[in-house]
């Protein structure tokens, strides 16, 4: 009788599996549903996910297997296997009805499977598990998961309760097990690590995939060969066409062939003005009134900013979604390489940075978090790249509030306002860089400072309170005396949510980015230029007018004709450039991707067949990716005084 065999209960296992991932596309399905997907579509991403989830099932019988071959039969029958058995299985299925619960969280917040984002953030659990806590009624659903795992332990015992007495020869047991490694091994070619491509719709693409295969290949490829999975050209001409694109007016190239070195032209009798960069937490364009918002807005105080004291840069997307991205953006002008962010690579002693700019010209530099250095590696990147001083989460004594993230903003800006002063004093100019915390999950702050209640723990509301603490910043910034001669950058580092619908969803990648300071700013404006986080440094010099060593990626978006901005692109492992409504996406195994529209007015549309215009803007990505994969591996985007 089947119910006899310990094999059919292996195949009784992997149909729950099958089954219980089949409910989660469901749900993912229908609750995250894309408007205007074929039929055929939808279809091709339940057969090629069931097809994914059925041999992932396989995958997690192989230890199962090998515990049947070497236990003996006698042993399999004995009672304390059997309650070691039921408990293994217990405790296998609760956490993994608790992984399908934390999918479905994470797909609500990212519009994806486990993706590289997961990857990160298994590597800072003092953070990431607070925090699910503090967001998440995590009690309950655990109390859920073992009720569900407890059933399905009860039915497995009923139905195979024979099992335990039905001897299997040792023989059989060896085929059986050498044959689901020969089928894994077969099937393994019908599962592509780069995810699923059954529909130009990305969340089509993300629901027809397999949450372990997801985070593996997300694991896998975090530290991939460039060369080995990118379309490349020979390296000669990569570098020919880059500095083709890097070539700007009164900048010159300092050293010929396969380098970017160059030297900007300025006035070295300019004053040298200080720098203060704010990076905000997700702080996305859609919150931002002065930017389109429909709704009332959530960032009135930098509204009033923006428009009335200003420049406005109304057309700029940030490189990535995450805020390392954010780092070798902003601060380093650096294109957003696939696998891991360089400010997170064991090379990050070796970048560029805006820091290193000004120090060469003889500026104190501070940095200040208002978390843990530690994570992501920002510390290291900052101390090794150019900041003099880190200042971090363990250094504010007392703070007003705090989450797992870190000190409240206001704390930051407020502690900012007192370092900056005392750099003031010192007469040497001076570069100040904040990073804020508060806009992130759990979405709560300090009490009264504006009328939302922090308890109800909203985004919207996040967004407010940081909006209250850059507010509070500029009005004490303007009683010092550095207030003068210092420019001021509010910028995202990175968008709020993903949506969309293509590889790069770059829509959901706009940011906003704010100049402030009499010295720089005689009177608003509203900057309408296309361009990305990589534009923000070489603008900043560019205001500044003092003449500079550069290796940036980015332009100047003041002085440089705008229709040859473009903005460089990263979604898990694909990147991209997006230029005069052209965006082509780069993958794993060297696949190409075209799309074209103007992502402020309308979603972007795939292009099955490019036109040279599409293969031009092809091979300049290539040849800028390339060339950033080779500078950073052979430790040479970074300029060293003679």
């Amino acid at each position: 009788m089947w119910r006899q065999c310990r094999y059919s209960f292996a195949a009784f296992f992997v149909l729950s599996l099958m089954t219980a991932w089949l409910g989660l596309r469901l749900v993912l399905f229908f609750g995250f549903k894309p408007h205007g997907v074929p039929v055929g579509d939808v279809l091709k991403a339940f057969l090629v996910g069931s097809w994914r989830d059925f041999y992932v099932g396989l995958l997690w019988c192989l230890p199962l297997f090998f515990w049947f071959l070497i236990l003996t039969n006698r042993a399999f029958g004995r009672r304390w296997h059997r309650t070691l058995f039921r408990l293994g299985f217990f405790l296998f299925w609760l956490v993994q009805i608790f992984l399908l619960a934390t999918e479905f969280f994470f797909f609500e917040e990212f519009r994806s499977r486990f993706n590289t984002v997961a990857v990160d953030y298994l590597l800072y659990p003092h953070e990431v598990f607070i925090n699910i806590w503090d967001s998440y009624p995590v009690g309950k659903v655990i109390i859920g998961c073992a009720v569900l795992s407890l059933a399905w332990s009860w039915l497995a015992a009923r139905l195979f309760r024979g099992m335990w007495s039905h001897p299997v020869a040792g023989r059989r047991r060896a085929v059986l097990l050498a044959a689901l490694v020969v089928t894994l091994l077969a099937l393994a070619k019908t599962i592509p690590i780069k995810g699923v491509r059954v529909s130009q719709e990305r969340l089509v693409n993300e629901v027809a995939n397999n949450g372990a295969l997801s985070f593996f290949g997300a694991f896998w490829t975090s530290h991939l060969d460039y060369a080995a999975f990118y379309r490349t050209m020979p390296l000669d001409a990569a570098y020919e066409r880059t500095r083709r694109l890097l070539q700007e007016p009164r900048v010159k190239f300092t050293e010929p062939g396969q380098s970017i070195r160059r030297q900007v032209a300025g006035d070295p009798a300019k004053p040298k003005l200080n720098v203060v960069i704010i990076l905000e937490e997700s702080l996305g364009s859609e919150f931002w009134g002065s930017l389109g918002r429909k709704l009332p807005t959530c960032t009135p105080e930098m509204d009033k900013l923006a428009t009335k004291e200003g420049l406005l840069f109304t057309n700029i997307y940030a490189s990535g979604n995450r805020t390392v991205r954010g780092f070798e953006g902003v601060l380093s002008s650096f294109p957003p390489l696939p696998g891991d962010s360089i400010v997170k690579r064991d090379q990050s002693d070796n970048v560029e940075s805006i820091a290193r700019v000004l120090k060469r010209d003889g500026y104190s530099t501070v940095f200040l978090y208002g978390g843990r250095g530690v994570f992501d590696g920002m510390r290291s990147y900052a101390v090794r790249n150019g900041w003099d001083r880190f200042v971090e989460q363990k250094h504010f004594k007392d703070p007003t509030f705090t989450t797992i993230w870190g000190v409240c903003d206001e704390d930051l800006m407020a502690r900012a306002i007192e370092e900056f002063r005392e750099l003031a004093k010192t007469g040497q100019p001076f570069l100040g860089t904040l990073l804020s915390v508060s806009n992130h999950k759990p979405f709560t702050y300090p009490k009264g400072r504006i009328p939302e209640d922090p308890d109800a723990r909203k985004r919207e509301h996040a967004v407010k309170y940081s909006d209250y603490a850059l507010g509070q910043f500029f009005r004490a910034a303007k009683k010092e005396p550095f207030w003068t001669n210092t420019i001021f950058v509010v910028i995202a580092d990175h968008g709020d949510r993903v949506y969309g619908s293509q590889s790069i969803p770059i829509h959901s990648y706009e940011i906003p980015w704010v100049i402030l300071g009499p010295a720089v700013v005689k009177s608003p404006s509203r900057v309408p230029y296309l361009g990305c986080s990589l534009d923000v440094a070489p603008t900043v010099l560019g205001l500044m007018g003092r003449p500079y060593e550069t290796m940036f990626f980015g332009r100047d978006l003041l002085k440089n004709p705008p229709e040859e901005n473009r903005v460089l692109l990263h979604h898990n492992r694909d990147i991209g450039l997006y230029s005069r409504e052209r965006m082509v996406v780069l993958g794993l195994r060297q696949t190409v991707e075209y799309y074209v529209g103007d992502p402020k007015a309308v979603d972007l549309q795939p292009l099955a067949t490019p036109t040279p215009r599409e293969e031009e803007l092809e091979r300049d990505c290539t040849a800028i990716y390339q060339v950033a994969d080779d500078l950073y591996i052979h430790r040479r985007f970074r300029i060293d005084l003679k």
